[in-house]
């Protein structure tokens, strides 16, 4: 992997170039565009834990982007890589994120530098309640204003932490359980959400492929079936995504990149049996179903679609040009640099952009706060109906003399879960989405490509609603 030159733009630089680039086409002032751009304010925290016999200081960040809508939604990450550009950065991605899903939230972001892996489990609790508080004071957590999520190096177990926290110092909150999202399901969790990201970069592919005269703009033909893929990352986000792609539509996962090394397969990688053996702790290189090397330039690998689902900034000036594959899908938050993107335009590379490729979280985590406000899971009150319609359906056909397989009956009859509402909700979310991209590209050509069509909606949908309230 091409490190980062230094004469290219930083994270939060090109968002904001990106952003600009959309803005430009617009009929809005220079002064309500500045209004949506900045970053409305960012907390930093510095706070002691004992630990080990001594006194350890962490220092934590919390954005928030637009308060537009409430409340303001956004991951907490624990890198020792965080700092103000790059939550600034995500939480204005979040915005626009929330703005072009139909996601009523405003963008915020959060994040502690912190290497969880210098830390045992008990550690990471104890600096993890004492984090929480120091956010839940200032209301930088809270079911009604700011609603933290995973994001890098966190997970269902740290927010279950702060869960717990927030509803310890505020136990006369009734819906304290909705502070945060990505809980486990029996915290007050959702089905769905820990696949979510990676279910969402399958939806918007399957939504890709449904527009003919999109697909071949890329230089592709037909259908997902069949077409070589190279995954950066095989996290969670990546690992759901080559999953899904490979066992549902038949695509073959053909490289995966990881910091160990690299493993290809031209005949498509086991994706399960490959996140098993990386989490057995096993040595990559005894995996057996790929060859395994130490190249530096696999994201140059040949392929159909890149889906780079690690960290930004990896497809930049230094290997943008040397690229080759028809279609990016940006799993990852800001994969491509925005002097990349330039380049890649130029070589008529089509870019799913970030914004839309990995909302899946977000919308999920919707579904989440919504449950928790409402305090009943999804299903719960018309499953059963649905089921005795369906079975009245099924014997009137077949007192007709029609005949249905056991499978189908299996299938038809049972009622939609939980699992069942957040999938096509998410679908539903992801194709809408799609479409209005693309829309406003076939009405708006000068825009160009998908990237700049997406910010062009966000921005308007965000414009539309300040000038709704009179500023």
């Amino acid at each position: 992997m091409s490190q980062t030159p230094q004469n290219e733009l930083g994270f939060r630089e090109s968002v904001e170039l990106m952003f600009n680039r959309a803005a430009s086409y617009m009929d809005i002032s220079d002064k309500l565009i500045e209004k949506i751009r900045v970053c409305n304010a960012t907390y930093i925290v510095r706070f002691g834990v004992k630990l080990r016999g001594d006194v350890h200081t962490f220092t934590g960040y919390r954005s928030v982007h637009s308060e537009h809508k409430e409340p303001v939604k956004g991951g907490i990450r624990y890198s020792l890589g965080v700092n103000q550009d790059e939550v600034e950065a995500l939480a204005a991605l979040m915005t626009y994120k929330c703005a072009l899903v139909d996601v009523p939230f405003g963008g915020s972001k959060g994040g502690l530098c912190i290497n969880p892996a210098d830390w045992n489990e008990e550690e990471l609790e104890r600096i993890t309640r004492r984090f929480t508080f120091e956010l839940a004071r200032r209301d930088l957590i809270h079911p009604s204003l700011n609603v933290p999520a995973p994001d890098m190096g966190t997970g269902e177990r740290e927010m279950a932490w702060m869960a717990d926290e927030y509803r310890r110092l505020n136990n006369e909150n009734i819906d304290a359980i909705a502070c945060v999202t990505g809980k486990p399901v029996h915290l007050g969790g959702i089905m769905g959400r820990t696949e979510a990201t990676g279910r969402g970069v399958q939806y918007a592919l399957q939504e890709f492929f449904r527009h003919s005269d999109d697909v071949k703009a890329a230089g592709l033909r037909g259908e997902l079936k069949g077409k070589k893929i190279v995954v950066q990352g095989l996290g969670n986000v990546g690992y759901h995504a080559a999953l899904f792609l490979q066992t549902e539509d038949k695509a073959k996962i053909i490289t995966v990149i990881e910091r160990d090394g690299v493993i290809r397969n031209k005949d498509g990688l086991d994706i399960k049996a490959l996140r098993e053996h990386m989490t057995s702790g096993a040595p990559l290189e005894e995996f057996e179903g790929g060859t395994v090397s130490q190249d530096k330039d696999a994201l140059e690998d040949q392929c159909d679609i890149l889906i780079p689902a690690a960290l930004e900034s990896v497809i930049n000036m230094n290997n943008a040009h040397k690229i080759k594959t028809k279609l990016i899908i940006e799993a990852a938050n800001g994969p491509v640099t925005a002097k990349a993107d330039k380049i890649l335009r130029d070589r008529g590379i089509t870019i799913i952009p970030d914004m839309f490729a990995n909302a899946g979280g977000v919308t999920v985590s919707y579904f989440e706060w919504v449950k928790n406000i409402n305090q009943i899971r999804f299903g719960r009150l018309q499953r059963r109906y649905e089921e005795g319609r369906n079975n009245a359906l099924i014997q009137a056909l077949e007192k007709q003399g029609m005949k249905f397989t056991r499978g189908f009956k299996s299938k038809f009859l049972d009622g939609a879960d939980e699992l069942d509402l957040v999938r096509a909700g998410l679908d539903d979310t992801m194709r809408l989405s799609y479409r209005n991209i693309r829309d406003t590209l076939h009405e708006k050509p000068e825009l160009e490509d998908l990237r700049t069509a997406a910010f062009y909606t966000a921005i308007s949908d965000i414009a539309l609603h300040y000038r709704s309230i009179g500023l």
